[in-house]
């Protein structure tokens, strides 16, 4: 029975600190990105985790961009480009990869997923020997959907297993009952031979147990076990001391 490890597409990101030009560059100048060294994909999900700044979706668009995708996100088709915007992290990043053969990849960018959209239709506008893109996610028009259905469409439809996913906030859009969905649906594509890498906020996507959880601070990124996440104990304090939460945060008499 070969270990995730082997199966895996992606098996170490590496850093490449003697090329770095400076440290006391962007993106370098975050502590997560300038304290990187290595990191093993030893399971078929890993979560990149952290605060708003703390470098995920840096790190995970370098990912992208090394496997050919594009940096607004969908497949190795896509070349469009709004606003060129990426950090220039892949020049200095190392991906060992298996012998596997990658059958299909994709990159999902919950802030762009609007223009990935647009670029589908204009795609197919153009005349083409075979069948619609749109096809591929549904057959309905992507901003005929509400954003979370959007989403939804693609998890359901366009992945098609023994791949390689990126994602980056897939939680933005989606209700907690969707959020669980997408967790079934996750899980499937993983037992079909599929690989996840997720930057996320959610509680409940990294509640996945065959993950990896990095935390991405104030240092180099480290493995955290799923309940020692701020996500899990914030969240769980909440729900379970609700008035008592509110009375501080409130500033109110219990």
């Amino acid at each position: 029975m070969p270990t995730w490890n082997a199966r895996n597409f992606l098996v170490r990101l590496m850093l490449l600190r003697e090329r770095v030009p400076s440290f006391a560059e962007f993106p370098f100048t975050i502590p997560a990105v300038g304290g990187l060294d290595t990191i093993d994909f030893d399971q078929p999900v890993t979560f990149f985790i952290g605060e708003n700044g703390a470098g995920k979706s840096t790190l995970l668009e370098a990912i992208a961009l090394s496997m050919g995708l594009n940096a607004e996100g969908g497949s190795r088709n896509f070349r469009f480009s709004t606003r060129d915007s990426h950090s220039g992290l892949t020049q200095y990043l190392r991906l060992s990869r298996s012998a596997r053969r990658l059958r299909d990849s994709y990159f999902l960018r919950a802030e762009s997923y609007f223009n990935v959209a647009t670029e589908i239709e204009a795609l197919d506008r153009e005349p083409a020997p075979g069948p619609p893109i749109i096809d591929s996610y549904g057959g309905k028009s992507l901003h005929e959907q509400s954003h979370g259905e959007s989403f939804f469409a693609l998890f359901m439809n366009r992945l098609r297993g023994n791949g390689l996913y990126l994602f980056d906030e897939p939680e933005a859009a989606l209700s907690p009952t969707r959020q669980l969905a997408f967790l079934s649906r996750m899980h499937q594509l993983v037992e079909d031979g599929s690989q996840f890498l997720i930057a996320t906020h959610s509680p409940i996507l990294m509640a996945y147990p065959k993950a990896a959880i990095h935390l991405l601070a104030d240092g180099p990124p480290r493995r955290i076990a799923y309940r020692d996440t701020e996500h899990y104990t914030v969240t769980r304090d909440f729900l379970t001391r609700t008035e008592q939460m509110l009375d501080v945060l409130m500033d109110r008499e219990p």
